[in-house]
């Protein structure tokens, strides 16, 4: 694998090994983060001891950015875009030369584009990478200010790779599509939840104000609070884009759209409308396909538990479901699974509603309940597709449980989810949906329960002291309690958010036993399921929570407030 320049600089000084340098390299490519930001994040290097290397591999200036004056900086040389993309300050122009400060003075793409922004050449001054973080956060236009000194000005509408489909509208919602200030806000918007890594953005009108939320880690996080006048304008515009009819303002609309983040890399995003007392709150989800591809490992599962999956999902037919509430992972945890399994030799179809990671050698299918195709019918069709692996978006009723459970008896491996709140009640829901226990103990071959707990942020986590009852009244066994490990607290630091850093998978992860399955013929109940499971050494998800606190994943507070005992 062929390393960046900053890389390899590291490796011939000594700071970082070949094979160390190449892991985080794939690490910073599979997730959405920059190769830098993965080398001080994971802690291989810290700010200080890289911006030492690089001034010395470069023979470039260090400099200690807090010793800077923020009101003293040149200000409209370089665009801020530009500026954030690349982590890079402007600190002077002398003649037709610019002199800026960076992290990576390797990186000959920022280089090559303020050349051609702004036809001056390029001298690199060496600045600590946490710091000129803070230093670009601390310079870059709030998104209220920004609504604020956005006027005129023409935004380039290809940008979004969708194309325009407008129906017969008014003048007055033609204006609003074509708005200029709306168009630059929901553009910062789109390209700021990409930034902090946001999994949904939230547009919500009420009677006297506006607010944009973001989902980051789990945890809405209030980011703007833009002019109630905007909001019609705003979702004219995100309905335009994502293919939705503008003139219909009274019924919920579903719709997608991309947006072009580099010359390669293009973001998609699922977009939901519903009509609220004060105006349509609009919900953008944003669907990264590189989430299916970061690997099983990426994802927390133990050493077991990960050997009981792939057990599971390298037989030739039966059933795997995963299970959890909304947002619990479940769609990445499946995905993981097909790309695994997605070989030239296998015929894979997926049903789903809607379809979120695009997978290249998968035949996806949206179901669209209001033409026919539903669950149950998709699966009909596929069963004359010749498949040897089937994905399942969600069970729902009795009759796509009936044909998926004849799927996975007849030679298919059948994956799929269900909304329940552990592994053991998954079989007991099946039964209450009027499944045939002889048929559940005869395709089901394994459940994984799971949840998302967000995870400590490596920079700035410190030891907590918990009481010995506090640790046991969660779950711990006394001969846990043996000072070999201490849990952790969030502090908070500018790498992070409120000490956390991310999410991690909690997992339950149940092989459906020969016991177990005489416990489903005997009409069981999911009690008698969960004490047989634990006899077989599969942890509950509190026990898979309690874990990852001992392994310094996660905090304490946040495994009791996702799993429930």
């Amino acid at each position: 694998m062929a390393l960046p320049g900053l890389g390899r600089a590291l490796v011939s000084a000594g700071k970082l090994g070949q094979k160390a340098a190449e892991d985080l390299y794939k690490k910073a490519q599979s997730g959405r983060t920059s190769f830098i930001a993965e080398l001080t994040g994971s802690g291989a290097v810290s700010a200080s001891d890289l911006a030492h290397t690089m001034s010395t591999a470069f023979a470039a200036p260090l400099l200690d950015l807090d010793a800077i004056d923020l009101q003293r900086l040149p200000k409209g040389l370089l665009d801020p875009k530009i500026c954030i993309d690349y982590r890079i300050v402007v600190l002077s122009k002398r003649n037709n030369r610019l002199m800026v400060a960076t992290a990576d003075p390797a990186d000959q793409q920022a280089a090559e584009k303020i050349k051609f922004a702004t036809q001056l050449g390029v001298d690199w001054v060496i600045a600590e990478y946490d710091k000129l973080s803070k230093l670009i956060e601390a310079q870059s236009t709030t998104a209220n200010e920004a609504m604020d000194q956005i006027v005129g000005g023409e935004f380039e509408f290809d940008e979004f790779a969708a194309e325009a489909v407008t129906t017969d509208t008014d003048k007055t919602t033609s204006s609003e599509v074509d708005d200029a200030p709306v168009v630059k806000f929901l553009h910062k918007m789109l390209l700021d939840a990409f930034n902090m890594r946001a999994s949904d953005l939230h547009f919500e009108p009420y009677e006297h104000n506006y607010r944009v939320r973001f989902r980051i880690d789990g945890e809405l996080r209030e980011i703007a609070s833009p002019p109630v006048a905007i909001k019609d304008k705003l979702a004219s515009r995100i309905k335009v884009i994502s293919r939705m009819d503008i003139s219909e303002k009274r019924v919920p609309q579903d719709g997608r759209m991309k947006l072009k983040v580099g010359p390669e890399r293009v973001i998609d995003f699922r977009v939901s409308t519903l009509p609220t007392l004060f105006g349509e709150k609009i919900v953008i989800r944003i669907l990264d396909p590189s989430s299916a591809k970061v690997g099983i490992d990426a994802l927390g599962y133990e050493p077991e538990e990960k050997e009981r999956l792939l057990s599971a999902i390298s037989r030739p037919y039966g059933m795997v479901l995963v299970t959890g509430p909304t947002g619990s992972g479940k769609t990445v945890s499946l995905y993981t699974c097909l790309n695994m399994l997605n070989k030239p030799g296998i015929n894979i179809s997926t049903a789903e509603d809607p379809s979120e990671i695009n997978l290249p050698g998968v035949n996806q299918v949206n179901v669209n309940e209001k033409a026919g195709l539903t669950f149950a019918a998709a699966l009909k069709a596929f069963l004359r597709q010749d498949p040897d692996v089937i994905m399942v978006g969600e069970i729902r009723d009795l009759e796509t449980a009936d044909i998926s459970i004849k799927a996975a008896q007849t030679g298919h491996m059948v994956l799929s989810t269900l909304h329940t709140n552990d592994a053991p009640t998954t079989l007991t829901r099946m039964m209450n949906m009027g499944i045939p226990t002889f048929n559940i103990a005869s395709s089901v071959i394994l459940i994984t329960a799971q949840r998302l707990a967000r995870r400590l942020c490596a920079n700035c986590k410190a030891p907590l002291d918990v009481p010995r009852k506090a640790l046991l009244e969660a779950g711990y066994k006394a001969e846990e309690l043996d000072g070999s490990w201490t849990p952790y607290r969030p502090v908070g630091c500018s790498a992070c958010n409120n000490g956390y850093k991310g999410r991690v998978g909690i997992y339950q992860v149940m092989p459906i036993s020969e016991e177990i399955q005489r416990i489903i013929l005997k009409g069981g109940s999911a009690l008698d399921i969960a004490q047989q499971a634990s006899r077989e050494g599969v942890r509950t998800l509190r026990e898979s929570g309690l874990l990852k606190v001992k392994q310094g994943v996660t905090s304490l507070d946040e495994v009791l407030s996702v799993t429930n005992e």
